[in-house]
């Protein structure tokens, strides 16, 4: 048996939730699914699938080996585009993902200009406050605002001066005690988006030390969004951490006041992020051709504004 083909059989199970389904979207039988995922388990030498008669469930050595299927199917895929000739004209359904500020208020207004300069390609923007798994949701692009892991992901550099900032409203700052370090945090009332330390935040060393300071705390308030965190801080309801570019408006209009300069984490890197092989695919390389540039001038703005925000 063709051993990509039974990979297509495997993923498909997997997205299917079951091997009839699999079944039916391939054209085979439920026996002929099970042949093909058997003999890749016996290809690898492990059980990928634990099976009942109503579902299907990975195995720790299945969870692997379908984030592998995925990547080279995807290159595969790739690969065909590549060779059909479809550089001349991309085309086809872009899927994007970002955080939602970052989404709406600087990769969108890109986005909207690529629309108008690539008729034949249409975008599917997914916001979310999460670092999706681009292979398993299909997703082509992502931008990320944070550290990157080692992986398999082409990440390209776009930006690398967005600081995560502590900030207070001015009412909310006359009735409570100083913040003059981090650990004076455990005694205000927190607001937190529940992504960057549901009961605790992080802050470098104090000079001398090499320690990484941690301040616990129970929140006041959690809230699933930036939007929400940052209103519920200009209302005075307590003190967020959030990124600069979140909080500059705000800062700048006095409606909140930047805290602990001196304890600011290093500023985060920003990039464009893709599966591996998904460059060569002609509507990914049209999008990143097109927005890594603008973006970068966004972003380079947008630093020019923190350092502002600093003086």
């Amino acid at each position: 048996m063709d051993r990509i083909e039974a990979m297509r059989v495997f993923i498909a199970a997997l997205d299917e939730g079951s091997l009839a389904g699999a079944g039916r979207l391939l054209g085979r039988s439920p026996a002929a699914v099970s042949r093909a995922i058997a003999f890749l388990e016996n290809h690898v030498g492990a059980e990928l699938l634990h099976r009942t008669t109503r579902t299907l469930k990975l195995s720790a050595a299945g969870e692997a080996y379908a984030e592998a299927c995925r990547r080279v199917l995807a290159e595969l895929q790739a690969a065909d585009a590549a060779v059909a000739g479809e550089h001349a004209a991309p085309s086809g359904i872009l899927t994007i993902t970002a955080p939602p500020i970052g989404g709406e208020e600087i990769l969108r207004p890109v986005i909207d200009t690529f629309l108008e300069a690539f008729p034949t390609v249409s975008v599917n923007l997914v916001l979310v406050d999460r670092a999706a798994n681009l292979v398993e949701e299909g997703i082509d692009v992502a931008l990320r605002i944070l550290e990157l892991p080692d992986s398999s992901l082409v990440a390209i550099r776009i930006g690398g001066d967005v600081k995560q900032v502590v900030v207070a409203a001015p009412r909310y700052l006359a009735q409570h005690p100083r913040i003059d370090e981090p650990a004076d945090l455990a005694k205000h009332r927190i607001i937190t988006t529940g992504t960057e330390g549901r009961d605790r935040w992080v802050f470098p060393p104090a000079k001398g030390s090499a320690v990484p300071r941690a301040v616990h705390f129970k929140p006041r308030l959690v809230v699933n969004s930036v939007r929400g965190a940052l209103g519920a801080a200009v209302a005075g309801i307590g003190v967020t951490r959030l990124l600069t570019y979140h909080v500059a408006e705000r800062v700048q209009d006095g409606s909140l006041k930047l805290l602990l300069r001196d304890a600011e984490p290093p500023a985060r890197p920003v990039h464009l992020v893709m599966p591996e092989g998904r460059l060569s695919v002609p509507k990914v390389r049209a999008f990143v051709d097109f927005a890594a540039p603008r973006l970068k001038a966004e972003f380079a703005r947008l630093s020019a504004e923190a350092m502002a925000l600093a003086t």
